[in-house]
């Protein structure tokens, strides 16, 4: 059923890029609040979610480039103005469609997440 609603470039996006419904509703409250800086409390307490686990949405979000991160304070920042795009698409999918969304990131295996990320290059080695 995603199929049929959730054009291919979308899903390539999410499946890249979201590995829980958890991580794309951060991404979605910053991004629907971008002239604002959100700390994990602030964050977690509005996605009525778990500090520690938040901190792991907002720091897959900043490793990915659709957050930035100073101080402490995440704010929905997109490396490109494609990126900026597929964020808007998603945010109107999820809103549009909600199961199908729901289920696509459900149904990626988050083990595939995790061996991509060992070879993923990063300024910090």
């Amino acid at each position: 059923m995603a199929d049929e609603i959730i054009p291919d470039d979308l899903q390539d996006f999410i499946l890249r890029y979201i590995d829980s419904i958890g991580q794309l509703e951060a991404l979605l409250l910053l991004r629907a609040h971008a002239d604002q800086a959100w700390d994990v409390n602030r964050a977690a307490a509005r996605l009525y979610a778990g500090e520690a686990e938040t901190a792991e949405f907002l720091a897959r979000l900043c490793a990915d480039g659709l957050l930035c991160c100073n101080d402490g304070l995440f704010r929905y920042v997109c490396q490109s103005p494609d990126q900026q795009g597929m964020v808007d698409r998603l945010a109107e999918a999820y809103a549009r469609h909600l199961i199908p969304v729901t289920n696509l990131v459900h149904a990626k295996p988050r083990r595939i997440r995790e061996f991509a990320d060992a070879f993923r290059f990063r300024k910090d080695r």
